[in-house]
């Protein structure tokens, strides 16, 4: 018996899906430490956009390391927050024109949602939350309120409360609510926020439509409320921009980000805040040990040089063309099979969660790391490194396509 099996909780769970040690990685690919080989279209759930040890991530941060630069520093300045958020100002906030404040709470996605929540119902004077079906916002008490899995929830072991969930991108919601926030015999005040995925990841990668989220957000400013947008499995250039919902006019109030703005792998998370809402906050009133490490602050910036032109960009939508046709191929041939995505995160809704579960055990064996969500389980979820080789994306792709042919002619 492993001293994982011995010593790890029992909490452990993507070692059961991928029972191997791993030992090295680079880019798209992880070795076990047997010497076998797996594409990674799991990419640390979204993390690792840029693929594992990144070349130009690895030399900024040995650079950085030899140079004895700071590692730790609580919320105090350093150059490497500096360097990063002048940086992602320039890079990404000036050229769309927005005026957020950066606040780094970290250091993970859940940690930006906590701070989100507490913030929207500081300045407004409010307490409820509407969140929506399948969304999923992390793990921690408030965010775990606006998650919407059951399985999730029932961990919690205490009532989840000031958090009412809605269909998800469906325009009834948004009639339905203004309906209720209009009359005031309905016993319904409107809430502090509303917090919505554009794209919800986890939950089987559903996507808003524009006109839906706009008609959220135009609902939001009708009566007051805060839209809290969560892209943080979604952003960082996994759409073909670098936020999934860029171009579509909208003007979220607070943007949580985390996952992949850390570059190579190390936590960090930053909400984004409008400034007429971040003065609700009073100095180290929300506060935390690890509120951007530095060597996420070097890595990220790093990482942000990706965006200072269009090419990755224009690599990513060539990608996901190619991604797009592999799987819309299974779409034509089995009717039970739908497919959704926006760039490099595509599903592939089996329909079954045994289906989806079996396809992931057997690109596993062939050497595809792929991973399932969604309602049951019964989404493949494909969300690759945008730096991913494209041989290795055609093997991964050709993979996954016979893995899944194979389970379902067998079903």
């Amino acid at each position: 018996m492993s001293i994982f099996e011995q010593r790890e909780s029992e909490i452990r769970g993507y070692c059961r899906v991928y029972p191997v040690v791993f030992d090295k990685a680079f880019n798209a690919r992880q070795t076990d430490e047997n010497g076998n080989e797996y594409i990674d279209f799991f990419a640390g759930a979204g993390v690792l956009n840029f693929g594992h040890n990144n070349e130009r991530m690895t030399q900024a941060v040995i650079k950085y390391i030899q140079g004895n630069g700071v590692t730790h520093s609580l919320d105090m300045h350093t150059t490497a927050k500096r360097d990063f958020m002048e940086r992602f100002v320039k890079t990404i906030m000036d050229p769309r024109g927005m005026d957020h404040k950066m606040q780094f709470m970290g250091p993970t996605g859940t940690n930006s949602v906590e701070a989100a929540l507490k913030i929207a119902r500081r300045a407004t004077g409010r307490r409820e939350i509407i969140a929506f079906t399948k969304g999923f916002h992390g793990m921690t008490l408030g965010a775990l309120a606006c998650t919407a899995n059951q399985a999730f929830r029932g961990a919690a072991g205490i009532p989840l409360e000031h958090v009412k969930h809605y269909p998800f991108g469906e325009d009834s919601t948004i009639t339905q609510l203004r309906a209720m926030y209009s009359d005031s015999s309905s016993g319904m005040l409107p809430p502090a926020a509303f917090l919505v995925e554009p794209i919800q990841a986890e939950g089987g990668v559903n996507i808003a439509s524009q006109a839906w989220l706009k008609d959220l957000c135009d609902l939001a400013k009708e009566f007051g409320s805060l839209v809290i947008f969560d892209d943080i499995q979604a952003g960082c250039g996994r759409t073909g921009s670098y936020f999934s919902f860029d171009g579509m006019g909208l003007d979220p109030d607070i943007i949580c980000l985390a996952k992949g703005i850390g570059g190579m792998g190390t936590p960090m998370a930053m909400n984004l805040v409008k400034p007429e809402i971040d003065k609700h906050w009073s100095p180290g009133e929300h506060t935390g040990t690890f509120r951007g490490q530095c060597l996420s602050f070097v890595a990220g910036s790093e990482a942000l040089s990706y965006f200072e032109d269009e090419s990755l960009m224009e690599e990513v939508a060539q990608k996901a063309a190619t991604m797009r046709g592999a799987v819309d191929a299974l779409a034509d041939r089995y009717d039970s099979i739908e497919i959704r995505g926006k760039g490099m995160i595509i599903g592939v809704d089996v329909g079954n969660g045994d289906l989806a579960k079996a396809i992931v055990a057997k690109c596993f064996g062939r050497g595809l790391l792929v991973s399932a969500c969604g309602s049951g389980g019964r989404v493949v979820k494909l969300i690759p490194p945008l730096t991913i080789p494209n041989d290795d994306l055609n093997t991964a792709l050709d993979i996954l396509v016979q893995a899944t042919a194979e389970i379902m002619e067998a079903a």
